[in-house]
């Protein structure tokens, strides 16, 4: 009797352990999820968090996978605009506010064009990915994001 009810505990801590570990990979620093009434998309990304990736960002890339982007992530909300000065690639651009929600939506980047980008105000962490795939997916304003370099306790979407 003893033995099974061990084995029931051990079962138990493992089952636990998986769901603990599945609810931890689902908001990792090289993850984006986001979230709407259309659905759920996710990219892998790298980090622009330091003024070198950010200057440098996705330039001189002649592609990008489909399900790959670039997470810029600023220390405190405000004004941003891009370019695409050496981007050979088109991009969408997803700006975000300090809750995770996307407050505007640049689509198809044209490659190499110097005319900013204005992003608006307020914004903390701005999402590149292929253009032309925040219509595909139907990503759209008030959608949220889910990320850990997000302040958890305000985030639209916290990590789990």
């Amino acid at each position: 009797m003893r033995h099974r009810w061990s084995a029931r505990m051990g079962i138990a801590a493992l089952a636990l352990l998986l769901f603990a570990a599945t609810a931890a990979a689902s908001c990792r620093d090289d993850v984006v999820d986001l979230r709407g009434p259309w659905g759920q998309a996710r990219f892998t990304v790298e980090l622009a968090d330091t003024p070198d990736s950010q200057a440098r960002g996705l330039m001189h890339r002649e592609s990008l996978p489909r399900g790959a982007g670039m997470l810029f992530v600023y220390d405190s909300p405000r004004r941003v605009a891009f370019w695409m000065r050496n981007t050979l690639i088109p991009l969408d651009m997803i700006f975000m506010d300090a809750t995770g929600t996307v407050t505007r939506i640049h689509h198809e980047a044209i490659p190499l064009d110097e005319t900013p980008i204005d992003g608006g105000t307020g914004v903390l962490k701005v999402l590149e990915i292929n253009g032309g795939l925040a219509r595909r997916f139907g990503i759209t304003r008030g959608s949220e994001m889910r990320h850990p370099r997000l302040d958890q306790d305000t985030a639209a979407w916290p990590c789990d």
